[in-house]
């Protein structure tokens, strides 16, 4: 991708115009990390870009932005710009056309507002960036209250930026970021959820944690989860706290890399102990169905954030399902293949390992699970059926819901193997045609 963006900045410039990568990608190369695409600023307005170049989209030509299609991929261009008011905190009204240096003192932070020539290899900073990158300090650009008026999406972005980076943030800034974080209500559920989801994905989720929690901003948007705070849990199966902190803990316990169903299942999974917590005539504290009010509360909060169905569904599944780890030992082996079957079984594992190792540290069952799959390896969990309705059918059956309940039971018998072939499964039916299934 650099070279097919450095050719880009390349036929900018023999037309004529200045061109420089810009903000992440400059930042990341400065870090010694490979950045995930390429932004480009121009002094070429997108009328202009739109007339060099033969594959474009006007994306957001009425703010100077067209994507370049290259080789199949596209490559932001933006023309160097001040933008006009913000009257909803999100947007500006306009954009007026500038220099680079004008173009840089719009930006977020300090570290973001850098460019780079890769034709003479020159870093030009206009704002200071590098010194914060040598200091591994995120600054806002000017006046950090100024910044976030403009776009309150910057408060998160700013914390995003701390915790994954792992930059301090100076004075000024995380006071402005405290200061507006009631405001972060004016930014679209979507574009939040695309900073939080960048946030828990990152291997510095817990860092991420710790300064949505020390700035409101998790008090703001996941206030399910700071009620956690202060709900006590029975010390011989929780000696490490609250419910916060043992959700903390176990964030903390992840491996690097997560899908996002385990994770946000990982901070979701106990939001229902605190309308649940009871404590019962012997003064054990309990948190009885805990797991289904936690995955109604689930739906709730992932739909407020507009994630997509698929994530959403996957993510109940998990937490529904943490509490039936503690009777994998004694399930029947029918059941037990179905249950770590379904798709979210792994995700699953992975919750029920961190949620024992931060609190009570017996793995049994996590180890008895590892070694069934070890066992099941050879084949299928869930094989072909040996009969299907049609075979039914034959046999005189008439269509139903008696159905479901035969082949269930068959697949039931042939699961725990007491079935082999299609033969067995068919002579097994008409054995209990006259008995115990109805016909």
């Amino acid at each position: 991708m650099e070279a097919e963006a450095t050719e880009i900045i390349r036929i900018l410039r023999e037309a004529g115009h200045i061109a420089y990568f810009a903000g992440g990608c400059v930042r990341d190369r400065l870090l010694g990390k490979a950045p995930v695409d390429f932004d480009i600023a121009t002094d070429a307005t997108p009328e202009r870009v739109q007339e060099i170049f033969p594959r474009t989209v006007p994306v957001g030509a009425q703010f100077g932005v067209v994507l370049v299609v290259s080789r199949g991929e596209e490559y932001q261009v933006a023309t160097f710009r001040a933008d006009g008011a913000y009257i909803d905190g999100r947007h500006p009204e306009g954009v007026v056309y500038t220099t680079a240096e004008g173009d840089a003192s719009r930006r977020d932070f300090t570290i973001n507002g850098l460019f780079y020539d890769p034709i003479v290899q020159q870093v030009l900073d206009y704002v200071g960036g590098e010194a914060d990158l040598q200091l591994r300090l995120l600054r806002a650009i000017g006046e950090p209250r100024k910044r976030f008026e403009e776009d309150r999406l910057r408060i998160l972005r700013g914390v995003r930026f701390g915790a994954t980076l792992a930059f301090d943030i100076e004075p000024a800034t995380w006071e402005a970021i405290r200061e507006y974080a009631p405001r972060i209500h004016d930014v679209s559920a979507e574009r939040i959820r695309e900073e939080l989801v960048k946030i828990f994905l990152s291997p510095r989720r817990v860092a991420g944690f710790d300064l949505l929690d020390a700035s409101g901003l998790l008090d703001e948007l996941l206030p399910e989860i700071t009620a956690m705070k202060g709900c006590d849990q029975p010390p011989e199966f929780h000696p490490e706290g609250d419910v916060y902190v043992h959700t903390r803990i176990m964030l903390d316990m992840l491996p690097e890399e997560v899908s996002l169903p385990l994770v946000f299942g990982v901070l979701f999974h106990d939001i229902g102990k605190v309308p649940t917590r009871q404590v019962d005539p012997t003064g054990r504290i309990r948190f009885n169905g805990h797991e289904t009010v936690s995955a109604r509360m689930t739906d709730a909060i992932m739909r407020r954030l507009k994630f997509s169905n698929d994530e959403i569904e996957a993510t109940i599944e998990i937490v529904q399902h943490h509490m039936t780890f503690k009777d994998v030992q004694n399930m029947r082996v029918a059941r037990l293949k179905r249950f770590m079957a379904r798709p979210t079984f792994i995700d699953e594992l992975e919750l029920h390992r961190v949620d024992c190792q931060s609190s009570h540290g017996m793995l049994d069952n996590y180890h008895f699970l590892l070694a069934k799959e070890q066992e099941f390896a050879n084949e299928p969990l869930i094989p072909e059926p040996l009969i299907n309705g049609r075979d039914l059918i034959a046999l005189g059956w008439t269509p139903g819901p008696v159905f479901k309940q035969v082949l269930e039971a068959v697949e039931t018998l042939q699961l725990e193997g007491q079935l082999t072939s299609r033969e067995e499964a068919l002579a097994w039916v008409r054995d209990h045609q006259s008995k115990d299934l109805p016909k």
